[in-house]
């Protein structure tokens, strides 16, 4: 792994928060085995292994039931690590994969029968080559079939230039961690409330109240100044946004967050019980699990 890489927690606490039963972890992920699962060539980071077993261990200590496994782009365009940890989940996991254009009909069903329901766009440009939007309309239709979403992931500065892009997506469109808003700014500024419009004027846009650890300045344990962005948005689109661990915390430079109390963090932005059911429960099982219900 790279030597600045800082591992995952190895002993989280337990959260003080119990939560609902059905509760889904709907961001999170797996990094190899590099041994099994090799990253990928044109990777920008290379991460301790966070297998499977760890993923599904962390679960059940935390108290979820489910998983949404995102997969990360150390990993590029194969997919085998995600689809294996589908595949071994007992039907307690669905997928979100990275495809490329080049992806056959034949691969995105047999990916669509291992639980992947979605694939990811990236444009953080730190993290991944930029692939031109016509290629990813493409994608977005060929998925569009499968009734598979995109997720987008992108830095808040950059919302202007990709905001026509994302509106046309002829899919569900999830946003993680919440367009990654400054939160040094206020939350009622002009900024986060472009993104509030975004979602406000498309009901197909959903949001990850995501990531406090990875927005903060105020720091662990608390998280502060990230807390009334995520409340925001719960309380403004409670049908329509997500929450997740992002274990095993790729790329963290300034600490590495307590699962535990990341859990803890979600009382303080879905503030009821039906919020938490939400939150937690139905819009992750509407969105990933429907075929199902």
């Amino acid at each position: 792994m790279d030597p600045d890489w800082l591992p995952f927690h190895p002993h989280p606490s337990k959260p003080r928060f119990t939560p609902p039963a059905g509760a889904v972890d709907a961001h999170c992920h797996v990094f190899g085995p590099e041994e099994i699962f090799p990253y990928a060539p044109e990777r920008k980071y290379t991460p301790c292994d966070a297998p499977k077993e760890k993923l599904f261990a962390l679960r059940d200590f935390l108290g979820f039931e489910r998983n949404i496994i995102v997969q990360a782009s150390c990993h590029g365009n194969d997919n085998r690590a995600l689809v294996d940890a589908l595949l071994h989940s007992q039907g307690k996991a669905r997928g979100v994969a990275s495809v490329g254009h080049n992806v056959t009909d034949a691969e995105l069903l047999a990916m669509h029968a291992a639980g992947v329901r979605g694939t990811r766009f990236n444009f953080v440009r730190r993290l991944a080559d930029f692939t031109p939007r016509n290629v990813l309309a493409d994608i977005a239709a060929r998925i569009a079939p499968l009734g598979w979403h995109v997720v987008v992931y992108f830095e808040m500065q950059d919302l202007p230039e990709l905001w026509d892009f994302f509106t046309t997506i002829p899919t569900t469109v999830v946003v993680d961690h919440m367009g990654r808003p400054d939160v040094t700014k206020p939350v009622d500024g002009p900024e986060f409330a472009q993104f509030i419009k975004l979602l406000a004027e498309h009901e197909n846009i959903w949001a990850k109240a995501t990531c406090p650890e990875r927005l903060s300045k105020s720091g662990p344990p608390d998280y502060n100044d990230a807390a009334p962005f995520a409340k925001r948005l719960v309380d403004t689109f409670p049908d329509r946004v997500l929450w997740g661990t992002d274990w095993p915390h790729p790329n963290m430079k300034s600490h590495m967050p307590d699962d535990g109390k990341l859990v803890d963090f979600l009382p303080r932005i879905a503030t009821t019980a039906a919020l938490q059911q939400k939150l937690l429960v139905e819009n992750p099982m509407r969105l990933y699990w429907s075929d199902e219900t």
